[in-house]
């Protein structure tokens, strides 16, 4: 999977253990493309919902997906990546826990993920690519050079959430916010669809009370960046 030799540094983990930022920050350092898979499905979700379309529909489903118009870009270094879906400034919508529960159920559908698999590669461009997601490594770009698994404890990954929706001024309780981490955690690593997990050949990072310095530090040696 690597096309004309162009690298890929394939980053998977659960949600919430600082793979959005730390991907950015990589792809802006390294001057490389950046893919977060994520808000495909999380896009794929949104739009199902905005055009009346059950998530029960695969079929409805795999038809949205193909004809998402969406692009990523840039934001300031430690901020996600601006998520735009036809024209619209779409980033604040995706990353509500409605739609990334939502992207959760659609996710395991394999004709959904089928449709979004090429779009995935079609992000491979000179002179990397930097990707961000739950199955990079293991399905998306298996023959990916750089491999890397980060991770946090749910508690921990809890906390962060909460703390970015209570700066967003949504009301909510970091009880309800772990147990929705440990439901999309439980779905996601026992899906038959490319479940949660690290690749055979991929460096598990624990990011759990560690900076986002620190994180970027330990994933760029990882890379072979230092």
């Amino acid at each position: 999977m690597v096309k004309n030799s162009v690298p890929v540094i394939a980053v998977d983990g659960p949600g919430g253990s600082g793979k959005g930022t730390v991907t950015q920050m990589l792809a802006k350092k390294l001057g490389w493309h950046l893919l977060d898979s994520g808000a495909l499905y999380r896009l794929t979700a949104l739009a199902a919902v905005r055009q009346h379309v059950s998530l029960d529909d695969e079929d409805a489903l795999v038809r949205v997906a193909a004809s998402l118009d969406v692009a990523f870009e840039p934001t300031p270094e430690g901020e996600p990546a601006k998520v735009i879906l036809a024209g619209e400034d779409v980033t604040g919508d995706i990353r509500m826990e409605t739609c990334g529960n939502n992207a959760s159920r659609i996710a395991v559908m394999q004709p959904v993920r089928d449709a979004l698999l090429q779009r995935q590669r079609d992000f491979q461009q000179k002179p990397g690519l930097v990707a961000d997601g739950r199955d990079m490594g293991t399905v998306v770009f298996p023959d990916a050079p750089v491999k890397i698994f980060l991770t946090a404890s749910a508690e921990e990954r809890a906390r962060r959430r909460f703390s970015q929706l209570m700066a967003a001024g949504v009301d909510v309780s970091i009880d309800a916010v772990l147990e929705e981490i440990r439901v999309r955690d439980e779905r996601d690593m026992n899906r038959s669809a490319a479940p949660l997990k690290p690749a055979d050949d991929a460096q598990v990072i624990d990011s759990t009370g560690l900076s986002i310095q620190e994180v970027l530090d330990r994933c760029m040696a990882a890379a072979g960046q230092t």
